[in-house]
């Protein structure tokens, strides 16, 4: 299947892979505390990527399907799979290979802003789920992170960091340069959508929002003059959003 993250497999695996990362450091041991898996729990990944959540989720003793339209990372995970994970290429529009009911929950981290077609993505979730079955969604901020509307700005005279935003409510989508300053250009899409598209979507699929957790970087700046403007607007300034949704 034709797809941008293709290109990117093999540096994604390593960003991702790096102990230091924001997978690793922020958004894994949150996912485990909000999924809390375990023997007999049958858990969705979707744009699992190469495994790396799926992984973690297995070796709790879950038992975990990941889907995702890239081949190369589908080949990445399967290579480091064990005998309680499952994966397949497949576009997480169309889920119609796996049966009504079948999981008890799911999740997809950091792919919902590169997905086009959201709401039948929602509506094929809402179908795999059980009743009471818990769908975690994690993506960049989507206040305060809007690609090429949002940017960092230093205040001389206060010593102060500060995030401006352009644009919030119109929704958009922006060609992302993965690799900025190379010669040979590595472009994903990325979309951006107001809260209220989340929310309104999720409802019209059957899903109610039990949970909004907003979740900050752990990196810090090096030594310098704004050190610590930078990292106090770190503390201010949420990275990530993560919605726990409910199937009604």
């Amino acid at each position: 299947m034709k797809t941008s993250w293709n290109s990117v497999a093999g540096w994604y695996d390593n960003v991702v892979n790096d102990q230091n990362s924001y997978q690793a450091v922020v958004i894994l041991p949150n996912i485990l505390r909000l999924l809390a898996p375990k023997k007999g729990k049958k858990i969705l990944d979707l744009a699992c990527g190469q495994g790396y959540f799926s992984h973690a989720l297995s070796a709790h003793g879950a038992s975990v399907v990941g889907v995702d339209i890239a081949s190369e990372l589908v080949n990445i995970a399967k290579k480091h799979a064990s005998h309680t994970e499952e994966f397949y290429v497949a576009s997480i529009h169309d889920l119609s290979k796996f049966d009504d009911n079948r999981f008890d929950s799911a999740l997809c981290v950091l792919a919902i802003q590169n997905i086009d077609r959201m709401t039948d993505v929602f509506a094929e979730v809402s179908r795999l789920l059980k009743t009471g079955g818990k769908f975690i969604i994690v993506l960049n901020h989507p206040v305060f992170r809007i690609p090429g509307k949002s940017s960092w700005g230093f205040d001389e005279k206060l010593k102060v960091q500060y995030r401006r935003i352009d644009e919030y409510m119109s929704e958009s989508k922006k060609e992302i340069d993965m690799h900025p300053g190379q010669a040979k250009k590595q472009t994903t899409l990325s979309f951006h959508r107001p809260l209220q598209a989340y929310s309104k979507s999720l409802a019209n699929a059957g899903f109610a929002i039990s949970r909004l957790e907003e979740w900050m970087s752990h990196k810090q700046s090096e030594s310098g003059p704004r050190k610590n403007a930078e990292d106090l607007i770190r503390r201010e300034i949420p990275l990530f959003m993560c919605l726990e949704c409910v199937k009604l």
